[in-house]
């Protein structure tokens, strides 16, 4: 069985749509079931940064918080659905009970920026960063929670330079979207590792445009919908799946939201 934690934070993003990310959360938990989905409550403020170098941190402190406590009252497998990265976060410490784990990070982006590098002090940017252990105070997961060599990077093709200079510190593997035309690379990659269970997150804009276009910020050449659910599936029947995490929707209305839920519902499918 999986518990789906409805959490619509929309403090990490760095977008002007940021607050689209809400309705994209509302339309997911829409079509699942209700006796299964427990919402989570996101602070209608914007937050404070507190000095921290992270944008509206006070609310995603808040966030953070109340998401955790969400996810240690059930022993359920926990799909974790968003709203933007920043849910990643949690849901990463949780599924770390399984053991040694990989977290197969499936985004546009990297989000491996700290509050000192990134441009944007958004913390949807810092997210992949803080599960690894670097950020702010109650943001970012103890160190060791996950190694870095446990990362799999899927479909990142907008990199910065500060996020390539730690990948290659730090030897991360990337996994172009071509590459998924092969369904089974991913399971074997991370079969390679040797670990106890893996967590999967997706931030739909993993996806080319022309198959999601409801998300904040496209960046063309994505990940085909079919390629990705056919690796997915391949790595659940390789590796135990610990917990899931999905973020980034954000139709350009709540009525829009409906021309991309058969594509939302596949995901769901393949992270649940």
């Amino acid at each position: 069985m999986t518990r789906f934690l409805i959490t619509p934070v929309w403090q990490g993003s760095p977008s002007a749509r940021a607050m689209q990310l809400v309705d994209g959360a509302e339309a997911i938990a829409g079509d699942l079931p209700r006796a299964a989905c427990t919402s989570v409550a996101v602070p209608l403020g914007a937050g404070e940064a507190l000095d921290t170098g992270v944008h509206r941190y006070s609310a995603l402190r808040q966030v953070q918080h109340d998401l955790r406590e969400a996810l240690a009252s059930s022993d359920e497998r926990a799909l974790t659905v968003g709203g933007d990265c920043a849910v990643g976060v949690a849901a990463v410490e949780r599924s770390a009970r399984a053991g040694r784990i990989a977290v197969v990070w499936v985004d546009a982006h990297p989000d491996l920026h700290t509050p000192q590098s990134s441009s944007s002090h958004a913390f949807g940017g810092m997210a992949l960063r803080a599960v690894l252990g670097d950020g702010a105070p109650d943001l970012a997961l103890p160190a060791g929670t996950v190694a870095p060599a446990d990362v799999v990077l899927v479909a990142a093709r907008a990199i910065d330079e500060a996020e390539q200079e730690y990948i290659d510190a730090h030897d991360i593997t990337v996994i172009g979207a071509a590459a998924l035309s092969d369904p089974a690379l991913l399971a074997q990659t991370v079969q390679r590792l040797g670990v106890d269970a893996v967590h999967v997150h997706v931030d739909v804009d993993a996806l080319d445009p022309a198959e999601m276009p409801g998300v904040k910020d496209s960046e063309p050449f994505g990940a085909s919908l079919a390629e990705l659910v056919a690796a997915l599936k391949a790595l659940r029947e390789a590796v135990p799946l610990a917990g899931s995490s999905l973020a980034g929707f954000a139709p350009a209305s709540p009525a829009a939201a409906s021309d991309d839920m058969g594509t939302l519902l596949r995901l769901v499918g393949a992270l649940a």
